[in-house]
């Protein structure tokens, strides 16, 4: 086959296959036998989803809760993931991070609640301005208040090898220190569908 002949037949079927990605498969004609070639499809490579051993490398603990999430608890929970990834933290510190706020707030970014706040906690973790954590206009933010837990949790020795309730309390020290690992499955899926989005 001659250079000239060669780069035709390429060009054609380099067009079907640049229009099969768009428009389906097409046939291209083969140019020296004039019959038709037919376009192999190519399959379209998505992120991948973190593997559920990093996200859940102890398995759940207990029974498991979940709740219906609108789009400003879907929102919060990608926000605790982007604040995790700019942390350079792995999936599984956004697991234990939403999996916290799942518990402390339902992932809803809370002011003063009034005669039923608990003191003076605020935001996703309900994290108190008292005890340092920041102010209420830092607490209240998103990204501030999860980048505050991930530095917390980054002090805690050996936090990837804890159960998800065991680090989220050392950081959090909570008067329901189990509670937090009932909300571990939803975490992880959250952190599978959210984190390479």
């Amino acid at each position: 086959m001659n250079t000239m002949l060669r780069k035709s037949v390429l060009g054609v079927a380099g067009l079907a296959f640049a229009g099969g990605l768009a428009a389906g498969p097409l046939h291209a004609t083969n140019a020296i036998t004039a019959s038709p070639v037919e376009a192999k499809p190519v399959a379209v490579v998505q992120a991948d989803k973190p593997d559920s051993g990093k996200l859940i490398p102890h398995g759940v603990q207990g029974a498991q809760s979940r709740i219906d999430l609108d789009g400003e608890q879907v929102a919060n929970a990608k926000a605790i993931i982007a604040a995790t990834k700019k942390a350079g933290l792995p999936e599984r510190a956004a697991v234990i991070s939403i999996a916290t706020s799942l518990q402390e707030s339902k992932l809803e970014n809370l002011g003063h609640l009034g005669d039923r706040n608990d003191h003076d906690s605020l935001g996703l973790f309900q994290q108190r301005p008292s005890s340092g954590w920041g102010t209420p206009e830092q607490i209240t933010d998103p990204q501030y208040s999860t980048t505050a837990f991930l530095k917390g949790l980054k002090q805690v020795d050996r936090w990837q090898d804890m159960p998800l309730t065991d680090a989220a309390q050392t950081v959090q020290v909570s008067a329901y220190p189990d509670a937090y690992a009932q909300w571990e499955q939803q975490a992880a899926d959250l952190v599978a569908q959210h984190w390479n989005s």
